[in-house]
């Protein structure tokens, strides 16, 4: 097809030609002295043409003649740019595979390649790449001096060019996970406090900083970390509600007075506090520090809205109760009764209503509900161990030694 196009137009190049200058009956004269030169016209603009060529020619072949040591140093240091981009790639993949070694060597060819060529030094952002992998293959290798040789030089040279920012902000981000593969958590947290404030909301960031945080058993800033995450979406549902929990349980175990455990419970977001793991925890954390009122103050708004919750919820909250069923006030009697009308066959309710009742020394209504859920196999031991001992106890109160001796036995089986 190309070649029928072309001659196409080779054809109509031909009766143009013979159109225009078929007829052309014109004469070119010249005079030069007593000398004088006639050709026709056709002949002269044909030799003005190929003059015109001929000095195109000429000029473009002196220009090339001329440029070509330019063009030769071009072509050497576009050589040598592939070469160290070459050596590069090579040095990422072999990290990826697992070859650090390998990956060491490699990306030393690549800064050695640069160093030899001075026209390649300015692109800071190939070094700081290549020192980065460098560093990373140090790491892995636990050349830890290497490591933190390339690592500052990276950093030096991508605070010196722009167009390596980002190359820092990875560097920065490196760093703090090398320090945290390192167990130290101080420099980390150092490391990723220096972050802009931009680069510190990033998923990965917080997931250093949550790692961070509870290496250095800071369990409340870890929990405010977990919470971003977690709106973030950073996690799965069910391991955010997990890891906030456990978190959360570490931020009460902290607290070693009364005063640091309010603080804590105050400080925590509204959606911790709607927990009942979390409040159960807690009511459990006052109970131990000797002011179990304070666990059923944040215990009451459960008990009020039991029958909103899962059962789990339920176990939960009746759990936190036990633990602080010391000194119980005559006014969560009521709230007692409507728990147990609305859960007869709920064991954890049972016993968290039953010691409610022995501690207002209500012991008939007490013993039918502890031993309900001394006797269901269902709950868990720990639970079943604390009806049968509070049924001994009954027992020891109305002289029955006998009764008391059995469930003390049966207490103490629960626990094996």
């Amino acid at each position: 097809m190309r070649f029928v196009i072309w001659l196409l137009l080779l054809f109509v190049v031909a009766v143009v030609a013979a159109t225009a200058l078929g007829t052309n009956d014109g004469l070119a004269s010249f005079y030069w002295g007593t000398w004088r030169l006639d050709m026709s016209l056709n002949l002269f603009l044909l030799l003005l043409l190929g003059s015109c060529v001929a000095l195109v020619t000429l000029i473009q072949a002196l220009r090339s003649l001329s440029t070509l040591p330019e063009r030769a140093r071009q072509w050497r240091l576009a050589r040598r740019d592939r070469s160290a981009q070459l050596a590069l790639r090579e040095a990422l993949s072999q990290y990826f595979g697992g070859r650090y070694a390998r990956a060491e060597k490699s990306a030393q060819r690549a800064l050695a390649i640069q160093a030899d060529t001075p026209d390649l030094t300015q692109d800071n952002e190939f070094s700081v790449l290549a020192h980065l992998l460098y560093a990373g293959s140090a790491h892995r290798l636990q050349d830890r001096v290497r490591r933190d040789s390339h690592l500052e030089r990276a950093l030096l040279l991508a605070r010196r060019s722009s167009s390596a920012k980002s190359a820092e902000e990875g560097a920065h981000l490196l760093a703090a996970e090398w320090a945290l593969d390192d167990r130290d958590a101080p420099r980390a947290l150092k490391l990723l406090a220096a972050l802009p404030a931009g680069i510190a909301r990033r998923t990965h960031a917080l997931r250093l900083k949550l790692q961070a945080t509870r290496l250095g058993q800071h369990p409340a800033e870890a929990l405010k970390t977990a919470r971003l995450l977690a709106k973030h979406q950073g996690f799965s549902k069910v391991a955010a509600v997990g890891l906030l929990r456990s978190l959360a349980f570490e931020s009460l175990d902290t607290a070693h007075d009364m005063d640091q455990l309010r603080q804590v419970w105050a400080q925590f977001d509204p959606a911790d506090r709607r927990d009942a793991f979390v409040a159960s925890r807690a009511a459990s954390r006052a109970a131990q520090l000797g002011h179990p009122q304070d666990g059923r103050i944040w215990l009451r708004p459960y008990w009020d809205a039991m029958d909103s919750y899962s059962p789990e919820d339920r176990t939960a909250v009746a759990q936190g109760l036990v633990a602080c069923v010391a000194g119980l006030e005559s006014d969560w009697l009521p709230t007692l009764e409507r728990s147990a009308q609305s859960f007869p066959r709920d064991s954890a309710v049972a016993l968290a209503v039953g010691s409610g009742f022995a501690e207002r020394q209500l012991w008939g209504k007490a013993r039918q509900k502890l031993e309900q859920a001394a006797q269901d196999e269902s709950l868990d031991g720990t639970s079943r161990c604390r009806a049968w001992v509070s049924l001994a106890r009954l027992a020891e109160h109305n002289a029955d030694e006998a009764f008391a001796a059995r469930c003390y036995r049966a207490a103490a089986t629960c626990v094996l």
